[in-house]
């Protein structure tokens, strides 16, 4: 609230009276020592103290229909503004553009805060970044900014119990900041070359971040070198965050880099190498089958496991068996074939456990554990051991 240089307003049992500010500056009376004075343009809201008795006593007399006074919510939606010059403010929007080198000041309205920002000031210690708690509000500052410090900015209400708070992410209030450069157009990384593992199931983002929104942006391939079509559904692009590839495929993979150009001044990006990595959409769903489920000592014995999923998805099995207890060693044999089902071609992978010569202790549970990229699912099955046949005489 702002408040005029001759004029100011004092309220009395929720009436509001206008004095000339000459009539307000006196000297309080004595009936109010020991109290706090209140400051010229300020609301002073009367308190009244009780002590439990006298709140019983009240409470008794109260009429039926009474209610009590609502409690002040305990959180509030807190507002973020860029603080311009000194007493000059600006409601920061979901962008803000901020000349490298300058100051930042975010203030954000709350009591109990916290903030996000990007990674890269988290693993600095230069002392560059501050805050500032005051009565009603928090204070992000950054002095000696650099590109690099663009990023996203998010302030989070916080709600505690005693000494446990956590933060309310869905009263947030974020901004992404440029910190624009006329000598770097991107973020600036370490890295020359970036490794990045495309998965089936996901898109993929090449995080080449801008420090302008004003820069045009390309994506280009190296190898053979030309420019890739971004048409918004395959892929996309945003300012904040890259390109990304939505649906990821084989040909999507290689080395590609992004373009940057404003006015007369272009520049590239760090080089990404995509790989390509066929990721199964879930854990694979096995079938497990014994050659018999009672089988004769003296005999052989195949247990097979078997599944059946995408092409060019590597499935590793593991075996557990009753013989492991004597120290029987494994001899599996494992094979991969694409078969045809429902007009789809499908990868089967299978592996066999061979038992020869079963003996007694082979009896019990064989399990098979079959594992891709997103997990892992086991299977199992028993097998009764016989005593071994006996040979009719002639």
């Amino acid at each position: 609230m702002t408040y005029s240089t001759h004029w100011a307003t004092t309220y009395k049992l929720g009436f509001c009276h206008w004095l000339p500010l000459s009539l307000m500056q006196h000297k309080p009376e004595k009936k109010h020592k020991g109290k706090v004075k209140p400051t010229i343009g300020t609301m002073v809201k009367p308190t009244v103290r009780k002590d439990k008795a006298a709140v019983t006593k009240s409470k008794a007399k109260s009429s039926p229909k009474t209610t009590p006074l609502p409690r002040a919510p305990s959180l509030s939606e807190p507002s973020l503004v860029h603080v311009v010059e000194r007493r000059r403010f600006d409601k920061v929007g979901e962008s803000l553009t901020v000349k490298a080198g300058d100051t930042l000041e975010l203030r954000c309205k709350g009591k109990s805060l916290d903030w996000t920002y990007p990674e890269y000031l988290k693993e600095e210690d230069e002392g560059r970044l501050r805050f500032i708690q005051r009565e009603k509000y928090n204070s992000l500052i950054l002095v000696n900014s650099t590109a690099a410090d663009t990023g996203e900015y998010t302030c989070y209400p916080l709600y505690c119990e005693e000494r446990d708070c956590r933060r309310i992410y869905d009263k947030a209030v974020k901004t992404f900041i440029f910190f624009s450069d006329p000598q770097e157009l991107f973020v600036p990384s370490a890295d020359y070359y970036e490794v990045v593992q495309m998965r089936t199931n996901r898109p993929t983002t090449l995080p080449c971040q801008v420090t302008s929104p004003e820069a045009k942006v390309t994506l280009h391939r190296e190898f053979p070198p030309e420019e890739v079509k971004v048409d918004g559904v395959e892929i996309s692009f945003d300012l904040k965050k890259g390109f990304t590839i939505r649906q990821p495929k084989p040909h999507h993979a290689g080395s590609l880099f992004c373009m940057a150009s404003l006015g007369d001044l272009r520049q590239i990006s760090t080089k990404y190498m995509l790989i390509y990595v066929n990721y199964p959409a879930s854990p694979p769903a096995p079938t497990i089958k014994a050659s018999s489920e009672s089988v004769h000592v003296g005999e052989n014995l195949q247990v097979t496991c078997t599944v059946l999923g995408d092409l060019n998805v590597a499935i590793d099995f593991t075996w557990e068996y009753p013989g492991e207890k004597i120290g029987r060693p494994p001899y599996t044999q494992e094979s991969t074939r694409t078969v045809r089902t429902g007009g789809r071609s499908l990868q089967q992978s299978e592996t066999v456990l061979l038992v020869d010569e079963v003996r007694p202790v082979d009896q019990g549970t064989y399990i098979c554990t079959a594992q891709n990229l997103e997990g892992s699912t086991s299977i199992s099955t028993s097998v009764v051991v016989l005593p071994a046949r006996t040979l009719r005489s002639a």
